[in-house]
């Protein structure tokens, strides 16, 4: 019995690539479809259940860490982190409406490259001047989302504002992954009405109101690994913007500043969100132009 020839291979042809291609962008769109089915289907779900927050900051950092994780390839992780972030917001908007307000004083463009990489342009963008406005915005909207820098300049002590059982809460710390060159990496806050089950407690925040500074509060904030974000003047004497493990409740931190002749300190809890998640250089999926 002779042994049957190998089929001799073919080599591709621009028409056989062409049409795979085509194959891939049906099946992903198809596939989109579906998903908005079972969206469809979610949004009668908690209706029934008597409503829900469509806002899940601790699902989404998950979702963006797996992708990440599990990219290969010659396509750049910008571009699949972007397409899960709008294809996740428009889906959370299609449940919700809602818009996206941002400090956006003096036209700041990097906060509106934030928002569009984020968000993308299905949600509304508004722009208000000064973290306050901001945070008024949200407080007075039914489930809409305020954008402010985490880091640099700062509107005095706009986290008190977070002060309060039924005050806006931080929600989300974006970029949820962090890496060398990301095309929205400025370190941004969203702001949100609380929500706890959806919320992640990997990073407690605080705001420390003490009637002065003492050189013993670094200390305390250091021993209990946090870290102060910000402070400045409030009501008389100053408040701290503080990030802590989310194992370290605000009464830890009320005790340990006493014990370090820190009196009458106040520390009330402004939210959370899920930890930082650094990504390479080398696990980028940036190429340099040319490679």
């Amino acid at each position: 019995m002779r042994d049957t020839p190998l089929p001799i291979a073919t080599p591709d042809t621009l028409a056989d690539l062409r049409g795979e291609i085509d194959r891939i962008d049906l099946e992903m769109h198809r596939l989109l479809m579906a998903r908005g089915d079972i969206i469809d289907r979610l949004i009668a779900v908690k209706r029934a259940q008597g409503g829900g927050c469509a806002f899940r900051p601790d699902r989404e950092a998950q979702m963006m860490r797996a992708l990440v994780e599990r990219h290969s390839g010659l396509l750049p992780v910008d571009a699949v982190e972007g397409v899960w972030r709008v294809i996740v917001s428009t889906f959370t908007y299609v449940q919700a409406n809602y818009a996206v307000h941002a400090d956006d004083s003096g036209g700041d463009a990097q906060m509106r490259d934030c928002a569009r990489f984020h968000f993308g342009f299905t949600v509304p963008y508004v722009p208000h001047h000064g973290a306050g406005a901001v945070i008024d915005a949200v407080a007075a909207s039914k489930g809409d989302l305020g954008m402010l820098r985490a880091t640099g300049p700062l509107e005095g002590a706009w986290w008190t504002r977070l002060v309060g059982e039924t005050a806006p809460k931080i929600i989300a710390r974006l970029p949820f992954v962090e890496r060398p060159d990301h095309p929205a990496g400025l370190p941004v806050f969203i702001v949100a009405h609380p929500a706890a089950d959806a919320a992640s407690r990997d990073i407690l925040l605080y705001a420390i109101s003490v009637p002065r500074w003492s050189h013993s509060i670094p200390a305390v904030v250091s021993t209990l690994e946090g870290e102060i974000l910000a402070s400045a003047p409030s009501g008389g004497g100053m408040s701290l913007m503080v990030a802590a493990p989310g194992r370290t409740e605000a009464t830890r931190f009320a005790r340990e500043l006493a014990a370090a002749g820190v009196v009458d300190a106040v520390v009330a809890p402004i939210g959370s969100h899920a930890s930082r998640y650094e990504l390479n250089e080398a696990r980028s999926g940036v190429f340099a132009p040319g490679s």
